[in-house]
Formats: C-alpha cells, structure tokens, sequence
C-alpha cells in the first residue's frame, strides 16, 4: 500500500537575470503542492499536462523524488529514511528505456538486476534467461543493446526491473516513445501483471482501464477516483487551455 501523507515537492531555481544585480534571491518552485491519498487499488493510472507534476508524483514512490515535506510510506516503510526497503519492493520504468540499460547484452542487463538477490554468476545468468524467455526476447539475449528495437528494448527495461520481483511497479510513460503496435504488447503486459501498477500516462485509453485515476494539473491532484470522470475533466483541462505546459 502507498501512503502519501501531506508529501510535497519544492526546488530552488536561480534569480532571474534581470533581478541578479539588484540583489534578487533564489526562487522557490513548487513541483508538487501537499497530497495526501492512500493507494492500494491494483492499478492506478497519473494523467496531467506536461510539467504538471505527474512524473514528480510518480518519483516519490520509489524515492527517485524526495518530499520537502510531508512522508511517503510503501507498506509502512519511509521513503526517505529507510529508502533501500522501498527500492526492494517498488521497481521504476522511466519513459525511455536508454536511461536504464547499461549492460552491452539484454542477458547481462537482467543479470545486473539480479545482484541484490545474491545469486552466484551462473544462478544469475540461467535465472536472467528465463526472465527473457518469459517476455519474448529469449533469442536476442546475447545480441548488442543498440540493436534491439525500441519496442524491444522496453521489453528488456520492464524484464530487468520485474525479474527481482517488486510489489508495486510505477511507470513513468513506458509507451510515449512507441509505436502503435508496441504501444499495445507493453499495456497488454502491464494489465497482465500480479504487481500493483502506478502507470502516468498521456495514453487516456490506458488511464480509463485503471481502477483509480489521478488529475494532476499546476503540481496538485485535482481528480482522484473515477477513471471516467477523471479523463472527462483532462479533456476539458485541455481544451480550456488551463493546465500549464
């Protein structure tokens, strides 16, 4: 269960130039405003506008973003004082799949993610090859990174993050960059998945198979229930041109 209790987010930005020779101060910004909610439905969808704070929101679960006030628990642990208990139990997908392979082959990627279990090499390899098989790309386990398709390399980020089996698995756009088709074999997987699955999107069909939507407009949640409330009140944000960014 995800528990937000008065979690906000602030960051400094610099004086503006025109401000620096008189003396201008450094600015408070906030990314998103104090939100307390309580998430254990099994799927919950995070739409907003971009800069909105959705990506802010979804960063606290897992400890990506700490709060400049309030707390975030997941099952009772503290994001910020006990954050290596949260990264055990909530994996993180970001949008582009880049910013998490790090290993030359997909077999070494997920061999990667399989350290914290203390498994020996040869444990961590055959183990790694199965999670492979499991999402379809058994037989590019030992082909370079850069030649899998972008499709196929968020398949190998959500194998490397699912193969250590977290509770919860926040995703941060994990379609944005795809095609329709791959669009449709990644939310066919995550709708397919036991793990409770934060998912911000912009995809509304997505967001309207969720049990639970949150708005997120001008860093606060202005929408938290209904998914067809929540994507009625989006479009209308949109239209009216009131959300930022």
């Amino acid at each position: 269960m995800i528990e937000l209790e008065q979690a906000g987010v602030t960051a400094y930005a610099p004086a503006q130039p025109e401000e620096r020779g008189s003396g201008g101060h450094e600015q408070v910004v906030t990314l998103l405003h104090p939100t307390t909610c309580t998430l254990a439905e099994r799927r919950i969808a995070v739409i907003g506008a971009n800069g909105s704070g959705k990506s802010t929101l979804a960063r606290l679960i897992n400890g990506l973003a700490l709060p400049s006030s309030g707390r975030v628990l997941v099952d009772g642990a503290d994001t910020a004082t006990d954050g290596a208990a949260v990264r055990r139990r909530v994996g993180f997908v970001f949008t582009d799949p880049d910013a998490q392979l790090v290993m030359p082959t997909p077999v070494e990627d997920v061999a990667l993610s399989l350290r914290r279990l203390g498994l020996d090499r040869a444990a961590r390899t055959a183990r790694a090859r199965q999670v492979l098989a499991r999402f379809g790309l058994a037989e590019r386990a030992e082909l370079p990174v850069s030649a899998l398709s972008g499709g196929q390399k968020q398949l190998l980020a959500l194998a490397g993050v699912l193969a250590t089996e977290p509770a919860v698995l926040v995703c941060d756009e994990p379609t944005t960059l795809l095609d329709l088709r791959w669009r449709r074999v990644v939310d066919d997987l995550l709708d397919g998945l036991p793990q409770q699955v934060l998912l911000v999107t912009h995809d509304l069909e997505a967001a309207a198979r969720a049990d639970r939507v949150l708005v997120v407009d001008q860093a606060q949640v202005v929408h938290d229930g209904d998914p067809e409330q929540a994507v009625a009140l989006y479009r209308d944000l949109m239209a009216s041109g009131a959300t930022t960014g």
